[in-house]
């Protein structure tokens, strides 16, 4: 059951970075997981292998008592944020106030505060801000009519002019404070992910059905023994899409040769998912909710205000499939104040965008939840999200809890969906000490 060779498939969420920086990001947080841990990794330089949409690397890590090669595979749709992002401000202005008001009269912002408070704040955050900045910039451009009204300029050219002052002034105030606001690109998150619920991205759409021929196509030709979709941010809810349509083409996707395995971290679906017209998306759920060969493993963390905490993604659509569901097969909580150190905890929580990408970078100190550990680690990903102590003790156990851990792992690997019998584990003693 130890796995030496992974498959990562990893779905990008609506981040215009894109590749480079992702990779950069990804090999300094590599770095960091060697000296966390004291192990020697090596990684590739990325390779294109589908005509700019799918870039790929390898990492090799060794420890003293195991190595594993992990194939990386980094799905890419920057090239179509990128055109959402150099849209005219006007338009994306405008085209963002509209889905405002369909997601508040029709229900969307309810339901959100109904499930998670905090989320449905950060969905309103740019619609506040830029309230402000139009006050403000309205504030001025009433202050240079009435100086032109001094002057005896004519109403309609004094109206006109502070018109264009006002629009000119937000126009520059959200251009030049974007870096610290965000809050264009926020607005045109919405737009897509609206037009993504009402099957308005056909661009989108097909390079979603082409990544799931690529994922049959890794499941067919692989020599690891798991390959592990990983969705993060709204990357969620596009792993999911490219799941269920791979199940389509190939019903017997997770039924031969590698174990595969859904991960979604930091995921927000409902911003499709709660939409009326997203019935297509709660039907993938349906399917995916009842679809043994698969498993689902999802991670929230309070701390994190783009995500959705303590939240079931199936019966929170709606969705209720009796005694057949079996996915997500665990719903699991991450402390994120465990995993950084307790010096740059109180900075690093007011980081909002920091902490949602939390979820892939690699931790300060160790714990279960480690993302590098899930990509370049020996221990299965269900086994490690079932036993998270003895995945720890794999890890940072001496030679005596490691090897007690690898039994625990290895009696859950041979139950079903993690179901030890009780009298097993009573069976089995602890070490006398442990570093674990």
């Amino acid at each position: 059951m130890r796995v030496q060779n992974r498959h990562i498939i990893y779905v990008q969420g609506y981040d215009p970075r894109g590749l480079a920086r992702y990779y950069r990001m990804f090999r300094t947080e590599l770095r960091k997981f060697d000296r966390l841990y004291q192990l020697k990794t090596t990684i590739s330089r990325p390779q294109d292998v589908s005509e700019g949409e799918i870039a790929s690397w390898s990492i090799e890590t060794r420890a003293d008592d195991w190595q594993t090669r992990t194939a990386y595979d980094f799905l890419r749709f920057e090239d179509f944020i990128k055109r959402d992002l150099a849209q005219p401000i006007r338009k994306t202005v405008f085209a963002a106030l509209w889905v405002y008001c369909q997601l508040v009269f029709g229900g969307t912002i309810a339901r959100f505060a109904k499930a998670n408070w905090r989320f449905a704040t950060f969905v309103s955050y740019p619609y506040l801000v830029l309230l402000v900045e139009a006050l403000c910039a309205a504030s001025v451009a009433w202050l240079f009519r009435k100086g032109l009204d001094a002057f005896g300029v004519p109403d309609p050219f004094s109206l006109l002019a502070a018109a264009a002052l006002f629009v000119a002034l937000l126009g520059t105030t959200l251009k030049y404070t974007e870096e610290r606001t965000y809050v264009l690109y926020l607005l045109r998150d919405h737009i897509w992910t609206w037009e993504f619920a009402h099957r308005r991205q056909p661009e989108w759409d097909r390079r979603i059905d082409r990544f799931a021929e690529h994922l049959c196509k890794v499941a067919r030709t692989t020599r690891a023994e798991e390959i592990v979709l990983v969705g993060h941010s709204s990357g969620s809810f596009l792993a999911i899409e490219i799941l269920a349509r791979a199940l389509k083409l190939d019903p017997a996707l997770g039924q031969r040769g590698a174990r595969v395995m859904l991960l979604t971290v930091g995921g927000n679906c409902p911003v499709v998912g709660y939409h009326a017209a997203a019935q297509d998306f709660r039907d993938r759920l349906r399917e995916l909710a009842v679809e043994p060969s698969i498993e689902w493993i999802d991670c929230q963390a309070r701390k994190d205000v783009m995500n959705f905490f303590q939240f079931d993604p199936i019966a929170a659509h709606g969705i209720d499939v009796g005694a057949a569901r079996c996915n997500p097969a665990a719903i699991v909580p991450v402390r994120f104040r465990e995993i950084i150190a307790p010096e740059h905890y109180k900075l690093f929580r007011w980081q909002f965008f920091r902490v949602h990408f939390q979820f892939v970078m690699a931790n300060e100190r160790p714990h279960a939840y480690d993302f590098f550990m899930i990509v370049c680690g020996p221990v299965p990903l269900r086994e490690r999200m079932a036993l998270p102590d003895a995945a720890l003790a794999v890890a940072t156990g001496d030679t005596s809890a490691r090897e007690f851990a690898w039994r625990r792992l290895e009696l859950e690997n041979s139950c079903p969906r993690g179901q030890i019998p009780a009298q097993e584990l009573g069976k089995m003693e602890p070490p006398a000490r442990s570093r674990g």
